[in-house]
């Protein structure tokens, strides 16, 4: 128990106060509030708990005046102090008190890095970036329930939650409480897939109080088999969201050695992994032209996304040894089953969750599976994507092939990042020059501000996530600085780093609030200050987190 009874108890209520604020309704307060008062009898003495009862009396009274701004909104807006370089970037995090999970761990690297950056205009963009996952984006955590509730900015619900804790990876070990909320994650993730494998995001957990969204654009949508849309916010399939769920795993794991994250929930979720894997392996039709599906998802009728071709089922592929998907990271149409870094990415994370099995002595038939498949995904690229060292975005197993990339990661452009090969090695090599070129039908460049899109938007909006990606697959000194000093240039004077940005137009860009391009910047610093310190930090002495 804390030293501190009476003040460990009003940090713990004011968190529970500001998300009922954020939530903006009695009962989920009151649910909130009970899901706390239950971790407060499980965890501390009760007579903590009475002593949270007279703190609450006085504190309640006086929340009306105590709102917190709408942080979509606030991210419009620059707010003073300034940065002292020649951008002036404004400090652009919430309010001590508004902010939605504190880590006196992330606050000592802002610290760190604010002294070290050699520019205080990136010494402000990290200081902006790092903590906004926190900041901002847990909705919902209990620790007695084992949950949490992340989303990734202005969109709410579930999604690419490996990305948005990556860069804090290294400070699980040194910090006990973001490793409960990781683990938090993790589990919640984990129910989700174990049901819904081929949906990829999700509505609040019950436990939370908080109410489902409601998705327009799942409106009028068929989805076989069918899902409870109190439970998932929309069912595209991406394969990069089992990935996700790995990496996010063996990353908690790796961190921690904490094993308590592998339970009845973390392995039906794994076991599904792989039903999806057999499943979208297989060919189209069978040796008698016998139709297999699945999987379907119509699309229109409203959806973002239009339908997937073929009745939802997308287009035929025959067999390779690669991982069919009917949608991109970035949530658009694949043109070819095949997504070869979505794959890039499984073969990688499958090798990974062999390594846990092993070091652990755990499932060993899960990580033999996990071993072949790696294997045979690997080859398959190998063998069916590159032609004349280039690297194909997407194919289908009969001869088609879509050279292009999309910045939304995993893309072409971050095998080296995704752990798939090396940066020196000759088929990313040239691939990467022709991504960043005219030949990649996604690239577009203007006066200030270039890079690779994607549809999701349109190709004169490049994503400042590529240059990123970029700055994470080259050793060359000045392409980094290139690519750094064209994000940081960017930002419209709001020191955050957007989803895309106009080649024409600077002040023309697309959310202002994107957490995973945020918690990726910050990754990539922390990169770049630990790879290549002489070229950021005052010093050419590496920086590590959490060391």
């Amino acid at each position: 128990m804390s030293p501190y009874p009476l003040a460990a108890a009003l940090v713990d209520f004011i968190k529970g106060l500001w998300s009922w604020l954020e939530a903006r309704t009695i009962t989920q307060f009151l649910t909130l509030f009970w899901n706390w008062t239950v971790e407060m009898l499980l965890g501390y003495r009760l007579g903590r708990l009475w002593q949270l009862a007279l703190v609450a009396t006085a504190l309640v009274s006086d929340s009306a005046s105590a709102q917190c701004p709408d942080y979509t909104t606030y991210s419009q807006v620059p707010h003073d102090p300034r940065s002292s370089g020649p951008l002036a970037l404004p400090y652009m995090r919430p309010a001590p008190a508004c902010r939605t999970f504190n880590s006196t761990a992330v606050e000592k690297v802002i610290s760190d890095m604010k002294s070290l950056l050699k520019d205080p205009d990136l010494a402000r963009l990290f200081e902006n970036t790092f903590p906004n996952t926190l900041d901002t984006t847990v909705k919902y955590f209990s620790k007695s329930e084992n949950l949490a509730f992340i989303i990734t900015g202005d969109i709410t619900f579930v999604k690419r939650l490996h990305f948005l804790f990556a860069h804090y990876h290294s400070l699980l070990s040194v910090d006990k409480d973001l490793a409960t909320l990781v683990k938090a994650v993790i589990n919640n993730e984990a129910r989700y897939v174990s049901q819904y494998p081929y949906c990829g995001s999700f509505q609040p957990p019950p436990e939370s109080g908080l109410a489902p969204s409601h998705n327009d654009w799942a409106d009028g949508v068929t989805v076989n088999p069918p899902v409870n849309n109190q439970t998932v916010f929309e069912c595209k399939y991406e394969l990069d969201s089992l990935c996700g769920f790995l990496k996010l795993s063996r990353s908690y794991y790796d961190a921690t050695k904490d094993t308590s994250f592998m339970n009845s929930n973390w392995r039906a979720a794994v076991d599904q992994i792989f039903r999806v894997i057999n499943e979208q392996s297989q060919s189209t039709f069978d040796e008698n032209f016998n139709f297999i599906s699945y999987y379907n998802w119509t699309g229109g009728n409203g959806a973002l996304s239009p339908m997937v071709p073929n009745h939802g089922n997308g287009e035929p592929k025959a067999y390779t040894g690669m991982v069919g998907t009917h949608h991109r990271p970035s949530d658009d149409l694949s043109v070819f089953a095949f997504l070869t870094p979505a794959n890039a990415m499984l073969s990688v994370e499958l090798t990974n969750l062999a390594r846990i099995l092993d070091t652990t002595g755990q499932l060993h038939n899960v990580s033999q599976q996990a071993k072949q498949w790696s294997s045979t995904i690997s080859n398959a690229i190998w063998k069916t994507t590159v032609v004349d060292n280039i690297f194909a975005y997407e194919t289908n197993g009969l001869g088609g092939r879509y050279v292009m990339d999309d910045a939304n990661v995993p893309s072409l452009l971050s095998l080296p990042y995704l752990g798939f090969l090396q940066k020196n090695h000759p088929a990313y090599v040239a691939t990467r020059k022709l991504l960043l070129s005219r030949q990649n039908p996604y690239f577009a460049a203007g006066k200030t501000f270039n890079g690779i899109g994607g549809p999701h938007v349109d190709p004169w909006h490049p994503w400042p996530m590529s240059h990123i990606s970029a700055i994470f697959g080259t050793d060359d000194d000045q392409e980094i600085l290139k690519s750094l000093y064209t994000i940081a240039n960017n930002t419209n004077g709001l020191g955050l780093i957007h989803e895309s940005q106009s080649i024409y137009n600077p002040t023309d860009y697309t959310r202002s609030w994107f957490a995973w391009a945020n918690s990726y910047f910050a990754e990539m610093i922390l990169d770049l200050a630990d790879r290549k310190p002489g070229l950021i930090l005052k010093t050419n002495k590496s920086y590590k987190p959490g060391q």
